[in-house]
């Protein structure tokens, strides 16, 4: 064993959950251990480009019911870079098409000795279903609407790396609100670590009920703007709309779009974000996205620290 693999022999006392099933339930202490292990990782294999073979012969199965390009090969990479075996899965072609259940196909694939498994599913619920049907580890990859776990640690630890702390911050998390699971997960893992939270976007997506869980809720991006330490910008989920919730792209895009003019009356050092894929004109401008202030890039490469982290935390959990 390397030196830097023997400093990930144990994981921390406070880590005891066999599961990552949404940002809800972990406490202050437990997402910044998953930070901490995050930054460790980066560190360790040089911004994730290096292999540290803590996971050897363990099998990570990447169960995907819905298209993903980021979080999928992210989490493939992740598994790779801890030494892991993988085996993807994807809905078309397989079994499920037969008529196969979830369940069902989660168990045969555990059968052929996985120790974990990654799930994305439409359907809200569906990692719960699977952790109490399965004996390995689960991590959600995202259900439906509902969270998004490893997408919020990521932005979470972005910001973090920029800012050092995100106690007193204010983030605004700007667009499809309703539809996102990318916001649930940033508002729960935001809220806890001292930041505070702004919702804006049309009010057909961003209701006021929101405001029960502490947050702050605007409808003019240009009203909030001058406040904002960090803007992450969401996508307009055209998939998951039964009805179009604003006129037209074009006047979403004049009240929403961070651009060129919006820039001049933000903060010097203010943090774009975009938890992808990005519509260029329509959330942001290709000027804003590639921009100074823009850390979305970074974004990506913190996701392959924060899954690494949680699966070394999670498949060792498992374990004992």
């Amino acid at each position: 064993m390397t030196a830097a693999a023997a400093e990930f022999e144990k994981i921390p006392a406070v880590w005891t959950r066999r599961h990552l099933l949404d940002l809800e339930s972990l406490s202050p202490e437990e997402l910044t251990c998953i930070l901490d292990a995050a930054d460790r990782f980066k560190a360790a294999t040089d911004d994730c480009r290096r292999k540290i073979s803590v996971l050897t012969g363990r099998t990570l199965a990447n169960l995907f019911f819905e298209n993903s390009t980021r979080t999928r090969n992210s989490f493939s990479l992740a598994a790779r870079r801890l030494g892991a075996d993988t085996v993807e899965f994807s809905s078309s072609g397989s079994s499920t098409a037969k008529g196969e259940t979830v369940i069902d196909t989660a168990k045969n694939i555990e059968a052929m000795n996985v120790d974990a498994m990654v799930i994305r599913h439409r359907t809200p619920g569906s990692p719960y279903l699977l952790a109490k049907s399965v004996d390995c580890a689960v991590v959600n990859a995202g259900d439906g609407p509902h969270e998004h776990p490893t997408q919020g640690l990521l932005d979470i630890l972005t910001i973090r790396q920029r800012r050092g702390s995100l106690q007193g911050l204010t983030v605004a998390l700007v667009g499809d609100i309703a539809h996102s699971r990318t916001a649930r997960s940033n508002i729960w893992g935001l809220k806890k670590l001292g930041a505070h939270v702004i919702l804006c976007g049309p009010a057909t997506l961003v209701s006021r009920r929101w405001e029960e869980f502490g947050v702050e809720v605007a409808y003019r991006l240009d009203d909030i703007i001058e406040r904002c330490d960090v803007l992450n910008l969401l996508r307009i989920q055209f998939e998951r709309q039964y009805t179009r919730p604003f006129p037209s792209v074009r006047e979403y895009a004049l009240l929403y779009a961070m651009n060129r003019d919006r820039m001049r009356h933000a903060k010097q050092d203010i943090l774009i974000m975009a938890p992808g894929p990005i519509n260029r004109g329509v959330e942001i401008t290709p000027d804003v996205a590639d921009g100074p202030h823009s850390v979305i890039l970074e974004q990506v490469t913190n996701g392959i620290a924060v899954r690494m982290a949680v699966l070394w935390l999670t498949m060792n959990a498992a374990a004992v």
